[in-house]
């Protein structure tokens, strides 16, 4: 079986002015279906970069990127806003949820884009809210919820399409830790349920709940270890 995500020597190559930086320097690893991953390392080496480049946000200078077996490393915009419409799902830190959308519409943005019949939106919006424990809070605004019931819809928003692959970056950086100890659970279900989730943190408590934990040094893995 192939494996979901793989990346092959994949460096990027920033020009600042005068200088060049290598924010990735031959990176290569595999994720496969169901993997559990965390990403790891000190500011500056790479995370941010890698995450960018695993959600199609930006390409690599060289090497190649599979996605689900197709080669992304090299696609036009078009092609890669819909690979992140149907193929990615992203959860933030800062929940990026759009205040003036009630729970409900907030989750189902993501199947407007795909220009989804309203009625199969709704249905699909109502399942994942009642998934992620908001079945009761479906006409409120972000702004009556806790930052933990922000980030579920944002977890919901996420999985609205099936996405191949979760991505979360720093996903209960801004919440208390009884709020992202909830999260984390609310990841490890999705992850024995089948969901395959990559999740970028400096946080080793959050990189624990992880099956496999990749470190990131200058640019380079530094280590890649199971649990």
């Amino acid at each position: 079986m192939l494996p979901i995500v793989h990346f092959e020597s994949v460096r990027k190559t920033y020009q600042m002015g005068q200088v060049i930086v290598d924010a990735l320097r031959g990176v290569s690893f595999k994720v496969d279906s169901g993997d559990y991953i965390s990403i790891m390392g000190p500011s500056g080496c790479g995370k941010s970069t890698l995450l960018n480049l695993l959600g199609c946000l930006d390409r690599p200078t060289s090497g190649r990127y599979f996605l689900g077996g197709d080669d992304v490393s090299q696609m036009e915009d078009d092609a890669l806003s819909a690979v992140r419409g149907t193929r990615l799902g992203f959860v933030f830190q800062s929940y990026n949820l759009i205040q003036q959308l009630t729970v409900l519409e907030n989750i189902e943005v993501p199947l407007y884009y795909q220009g989804r019949s309203e009625e199969e939106s709704r249905e699909r919006a109502h399942k994942l809210a009642a998934r992620v424990g908001l079945e009761h809070r479906l006409t409120h605004k972000p702004s009556e919820l806790s930052g933990g019931q922000q980030q579920r819809v944002a977890i919901a928003r996420a999985l609205v399409n099936d996405p191949l692959v979760l991505l979360a970056d720093e996903p209960t950086g801004n919440l208390d830790s009884a709020s992202g100890s909830e999260i984390l659970t609310l990841f490890d279900e999705l992850n024995q349920q089948g969901k395959t989730l990559i999740l970028v943190t400096h946080d080793v408590n959050v990189s624990h709940h992880a099956r496999r934990a990749i470190r990131l040094r200058d640019g380079q893995i530094e280590s890649d270890m199971q649990r």
